[in-house]
């Protein structure tokens, strides 16, 4: 059989005859500091700089109870003052020096990271060890970023035309499991909150037995191993238990149905939600194949029928928020003017059940594969591509290797995968369907 050699910035890639990529796996080294610190890091001395990935098993699901935000308001307290270094300290390490940093929370995990040319690490390790160890939660930094989360609140939920759609769809889809809360956070709840609840936090979760430091790039091994414990391997591991969520999501007996209105909402909106199997689930490859298919761009399914043929949407797509307790799969559409949400509603509807009927093509699974094998492959093209490939590994899988399977999962996913799984999970029964419309004026 003849193959095809590639190489993609630095990728060595093996393309068969039947179209079947391999690529080379990341040389992922692996060890646990005695204070519990998960260290990840991935040798590449391809070019001078380095990405440094800092995760912690905490975020919005581990919210205080009556404290809905409180892990995304912690992710920006991190960015202040510790005992020895001053508010905003981590741009001037970064940013000053060519590089950047930010941070993310999720629903599951926080993740801290920079990338800086890799004459920088040694630094870098030392930061991220400080803000580790020394954060200073007092009540002027406490009410400063409190106030930030509150903004960010305002603007990008209750100014947006569909914000609060997307927080209903989270909050109506779940019943029990701390999902349902979301990660940005309720003003009434933020406002409750004091800076010893955020000192209360910070000694909880933000610890060496409850992280993983993530490096990838230029660097030597030996010397990153003796900084990794000079700085991070000091940090005092506490003795107290790590809370954990226990709660299981029920599932789902009977469709149930919500009519939601707005001020601001433009046209009307649905979307239908049913819950997925946890992130490690195998089922998970076969699910984002079927939702290439469904919502990969303006050749996919439902833009093709609901936006160009039938012109009763402006907007359709499918989308898998990726849990690690179990997620959501839905369907979401806004209206073209003059349509309505029913219209809507039944056309998402019948594509489902088109696709659970019929299957999908030869052509289309190898379209859907190809585009995910691309994206794959494409992270992984620079240094933080692979950190956020292995955090991700870490996060949803429970294992960094996992980097180095998900392309052959994807490979061996088969249309009767897809048609399968659109069977087992979109029931009648495991429905959740959301209107959302303007509410004339109503106050």
């Amino acid at each position: 059989m003849k193959k095809l050699f590639v190489i993609i910035a630095g990728l060595f890639l093996t393309a068969a005859a039947f179209g079947q990529v391999k690529v080379s796996p990341l040389n992922i080294k692996e060890r646990t500091l005695p204070n519990g610190l998960k260290v990840v890091s991935v040798q590449d001395n391809s070019s001078p700089t380095v990405a440094i990935h800092m995760w912690y098993n905490v975020g919005g699901k581990n919210d205080p109870q009556g404290k809905s935000g409180f892990a995304h308001m912690f992710e920006h307290m991190m960015f202040k003052s510790t005992k020895n270094m001053p508010n905003e300290k981590m741009d001037r390490l970064t940013e000053d020096v060519g590089g950047f940093n930010n941070a993310s929370t999720w629903d599951d995990f926080t993740n801290y990271y920079e990338v800086v040319p890799s004459n920088y690490l040694e630094t870098l390790l030392w930061a991220e060890a400080e803000r580790m160890a020394n954060l200073n939660v007092d009540d002027a930094n406490f009410a400063s970023e409190r106030d930030v989360v509150k903004e960010e609140f305002r603007q990008s939920v209750l100014a947006q035309p569909y914000g609060q759609l997307f927080e209903y769809i989270g909050s109506l889809s779940y019943a029990q499991h701390p999902y349902k809360r979301g990660v940005i956070g309720d003003l009434d709840q933020l406002n409750a909150a004091t800076s010893a609840d955020a000192r209360a936090f910070h000694s909880l979760y933000y610890r060496p037995d409850n992280a993983y430091l993530i490096v990838v790039g230029d660097f030597e091994q030996a010397k990153f191993d003796a900084w990794t414990d000079k700085y991070l391997g000091k940090v005092a591991k506490p003795t107290t238990a790590i809370p954990r969520v226990t709660i299981k999501e029920p599932a789902r007996t009977k469709e149930v149905r919500y009519d939601k209105k707005a001020a601001n909402v433009p046209f009307p909106a649905v979307a239908i939600t049913y819950l997925a199997p946890p992130s490690k689930d195998a089922d998970m490859a076969a699910l984002r194949v079927a939702d290439k298919i469904l919502s990969g761009g303006e050749s996919s399914r439902l833009y093709q029928s609901l936006v160009y043929k039938q012109q009763i949407a402006q907007e359709a797509s499918f989308s898998i928020d990726n849990k690690v307790d179990g997620g959501l799969l839905y369907f979401f559409a806004i209206a073209s003017e003059g349509k309505s949400g029913d219209e809507l509603e039944k056309s998402l509807l019948a594509e489902l059940k088109l696709i659970q009927d019929k299957g999908i093509t030869a052509k289309e699974l190898e379209k859907a594969k190809n585009q995910l094998i691309s994206d794959a492959i494409g992270r992984l093209e620079d240094n933080d591509g692979k950190a956020i490939a292995v955090e991700r590994s870490v996060a949803y899988d429970g294992d960094p290797k996992a980097v180095n399977t998900s392309v052959a999962k994807l490979q061996a996913v088969t249309a009767a995968d897809v048609q399968r799984v659109m069977k087992k999970y979109f029931t009648d029964t495991n429905r959740v369907v959301i209107h959302y419309s303007n509410d004339g004026g109503e106050k």
